[in-house]
Protein backbone atom coordinates (compact mmCIF):
# COMPACT_ATOMS: atom_id res chain seq x y z
CA UNK A 1 0.00 0.00 0.00
CA UNK A 2 1.39 3.48 -0.75
CA UNK A 3 1.50 5.91 2.37
CA UNK A 4 -0.24 9.04 1.36
CA UNK A 5 0.90 12.50 1.49
CA UNK A 6 -0.68 15.52 2.66
CA UNK A 7 0.89 18.29 1.30
CA UNK A 8 -0.35 22.02 3.16
CA UNK A 9 0.00 25.07 0.65
CA UNK A 10 -0.26 28.11 1.98
CA UNK A 11 -3.25 30.46 0.86
CA UNK A 12 -2.82 33.07 -1.34
CA UNK A 13 -2.30 36.88 0.72
CA UNK A 14 -5.46 38.41 0.61
CA UNK A 15 -5.32 41.84 -1.47
CA UNK A 16 -6.08 43.57 1.51
CA UNK A 17 -2.81 41.51 3.10
CA UNK A 18 -0.54 42.24 0.19
CA UNK A 19 -1.56 45.80 -0.92
CA UNK A 20 -2.26 47.13 2.77
CA UNK A 21 -0.75 45.06 5.43
CA UNK A 22 2.98 44.34 3.35
CA UNK A 23 3.48 48.03 2.86
CA UNK A 24 2.93 49.07 6.30
CA UNK A 25 5.29 45.61 7.43
CA UNK A 26 7.90 46.50 4.99
CA UNK A 27 8.29 50.11 6.50
CA UNK A 28 8.72 48.92 9.84
CA UNK A 29 11.08 46.32 8.64
CA UNK A 30 13.30 48.91 6.84
CA UNK A 31 13.43 50.77 9.97
CA UNK A 32 10.78 53.64 9.97
CA UNK A 33 9.61 54.12 13.39
CA UNK A 34 5.84 53.17 14.39
CA UNK A 35 5.22 56.68 15.09
CA UNK A 36 6.47 58.10 11.41
CA UNK A 37 3.91 55.28 10.08
CA UNK A 38 1.49 56.15 12.21
CA UNK A 39 1.63 59.78 11.60
CA UNK A 40 1.36 58.37 7.81
CA UNK A 41 -1.69 57.07 8.43
CA UNK A 42 -3.40 59.42 10.10
CA UNK A 43 -2.09 62.50 8.34
CA UNK A 44 -3.64 59.99 5.15
CA UNK A 45 -7.19 59.20 6.38
CA UNK A 46 -7.50 63.05 7.70
CA UNK A 47 -6.53 64.76 4.17
CA UNK A 48 -8.21 61.78 2.49
CA UNK A 49 -11.68 62.92 3.27
CA UNK A 50 -11.34 67.02 2.68
CA UNK A 51 -14.75 68.13 1.02
CA UNK A 52 -13.54 68.97 -2.24
CA UNK A 53 -13.38 66.25 -4.49
CA UNK A 54 -10.08 66.03 -6.21
CA UNK A 55 -7.95 67.85 -4.01
CA UNK A 56 -7.12 65.13 -1.75
CA UNK A 57 -3.72 63.55 -3.87
CA UNK A 58 -2.28 67.28 -3.97
CA UNK A 59 -2.85 67.50 -0.29
CA UNK A 60 -1.74 63.87 0.73
CA UNK A 61 1.43 64.75 -1.96
CA UNK A 62 2.15 67.69 0.04
CA UNK A 63 2.13 66.78 3.22
CA UNK A 64 3.95 63.82 2.52
CA UNK A 65 6.30 65.78 0.55
CA UNK A 66 6.97 68.22 3.86
CA UNK A 67 7.17 65.81 6.58
CA UNK A 68 9.14 63.09 4.67
CA UNK A 69 6.39 60.54 4.50
CA UNK A 70 5.76 57.53 2.86
CA UNK A 71 4.27 58.69 -0.53
CA UNK A 72 2.83 55.43 -1.59
CA UNK A 73 1.56 54.71 1.68
CA UNK A 74 -0.63 57.76 2.06
CA UNK A 75 -1.67 57.68 -1.09
CA UNK A 76 -3.04 53.93 -0.48
CA UNK A 77 -5.06 55.55 2.40
CA UNK A 78 -6.13 58.38 0.34
CA UNK A 79 -7.77 56.14 -2.47
CA UNK A 80 -9.01 53.50 -0.19
CA UNK A 81 -10.83 56.05 1.64
CA UNK A 82 -12.54 57.52 -1.15
CA UNK A 83 -15.63 56.32 -0.60
CA UNK A 84 -16.10 57.43 2.95
CA UNK A 85 -15.15 60.94 1.34
CA UNK A 86 -17.98 60.56 -0.86
CA UNK A 87 -19.97 59.62 2.08
CA UNK A 88 -18.96 62.74 4.17
CA UNK A 89 -18.96 65.19 1.80
CA UNK A 90 -23.16 66.19 1.85
CA UNK A 91 -22.31 66.24 5.83
CA UNK A 92 -19.60 68.62 5.80
CA UNK A 93 -21.31 70.97 3.59
CA UNK A 94 -24.70 70.54 5.70
CA UNK A 95 -22.37 71.52 8.95
CA UNK A 96 -20.55 74.24 6.71
CA UNK A 97 -24.09 76.02 6.09
CA UNK A 98 -25.09 75.88 9.51
CA UNK A 99 -21.75 77.53 10.51
CA UNK A 100 -21.93 80.01 7.66
CA UNK A 101 -25.57 80.97 8.23
CA UNK A 102 -26.75 79.94 4.86
CA UNK A 103 -29.78 79.01 3.99
CA UNK A 104 -29.38 75.18 3.01
CA UNK A 105 -29.72 74.44 -1.01
CA UNK A 106 -31.12 70.85 -2.57
CA UNK A 107 -27.21 69.03 -2.82
CA UNK A 108 -26.25 65.27 -3.60
CA UNK A 109 -23.07 64.08 -4.89
CA UNK A 110 -24.96 63.16 -8.62
CA UNK A 111 -26.21 66.97 -8.80
CA UNK A 112 -22.93 68.22 -7.85
CA UNK A 113 -21.25 65.90 -10.47
CA UNK A 114 -23.71 67.05 -13.03
CA UNK A 115 -24.14 71.04 -12.40
CA UNK A 116 -19.75 70.79 -12.08
CA UNK A 117 -19.82 68.74 -15.97
CA UNK A 118 -22.65 71.50 -16.80
CA UNK A 119 -20.77 74.36 -15.94
CA UNK A 120 -18.00 74.87 -14.39
CA UNK A 121 -18.00 78.23 -13.29
CA UNK A 122 -21.76 78.22 -12.89
CA UNK A 123 -21.12 76.00 -10.55
CA UNK A 124 -18.43 77.37 -8.19
CA UNK A 125 -20.81 81.07 -8.56
CA UNK A 126 -23.67 78.78 -6.75
CA UNK A 127 -21.48 76.15 -4.61
CA UNK A 128 -18.56 77.72 -3.60
CA UNK A 129 -19.70 79.43 -0.29
CA UNK A 130 -21.15 75.77 0.70
CA UNK A 131 -17.67 74.70 -0.13
CA UNK A 132 -15.77 76.79 2.06
CA UNK A 133 -18.31 76.36 5.12
CA UNK A 134 -17.53 72.73 4.44
CA UNK A 135 -13.85 73.01 4.63
CA UNK A 136 -13.84 75.74 7.28
CA UNK A 137 -15.77 72.41 9.37
CA UNK A 138 -13.03 69.87 7.99
CA UNK A 139 -10.44 72.43 9.25
CA UNK A 140 -11.95 72.27 13.11
CA UNK A 141 -12.47 68.73 12.99
CA UNK A 142 -9.34 67.51 11.18
CA UNK A 143 -6.23 68.27 14.04
CA UNK A 144 -8.50 66.07 16.83
CA UNK A 145 -9.65 63.80 14.48
CA UNK A 146 -6.03 63.21 13.15
CA UNK A 147 -4.43 62.83 16.91
CA UNK A 148 -6.51 60.46 17.37
CA UNK A 149 -6.16 58.49 14.54
CA UNK A 150 -2.43 58.55 15.37
CA UNK A 151 -2.75 58.11 19.07
CA UNK A 152 -4.76 54.79 18.46
CA UNK A 153 -2.44 53.75 15.56
CA UNK A 154 0.56 53.85 17.26
CA UNK A 155 -0.09 51.47 20.62
CA UNK A 156 -0.75 48.44 17.73
CA UNK A 157 2.28 49.95 15.51
CA UNK A 158 4.67 49.78 17.99
CA UNK A 159 3.77 45.86 18.88
CA UNK A 160 3.85 45.32 15.24
CA UNK A 161 7.14 46.85 15.02
CA UNK A 162 8.58 44.96 18.05
CA UNK A 163 7.37 41.70 16.28
CA UNK A 164 9.26 42.73 13.55
CA UNK A 165 11.88 43.63 14.70
CA UNK A 166 12.56 40.78 17.51
CA UNK A 167 16.09 42.17 18.53
CA UNK A 168 14.57 45.90 19.72
CA UNK A 169 13.16 45.94 23.11
CA UNK A 170 10.24 48.04 23.82
CA UNK A 171 12.35 50.71 25.81
CA UNK A 172 14.19 51.06 22.27
CA UNK A 173 10.97 52.49 20.19
CA UNK A 174 11.00 56.01 20.97
CA UNK A 175 6.90 57.19 22.65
Amino acid sequence: MMASTTTTTAAAPSFFQRRVIAPITNQLKQGITPERVALTLALGLTLSVFPILGATTLLCTGAAFLLRLNQPIIQLVNYLAYPLQIVLLIPFYRAGEWLLGLQPVALSVSLLLARFRADVGQFFRDFSLIALGGILVWLLLAPPVMAALYFSLRPALRVLAARIRPGESSESIAP
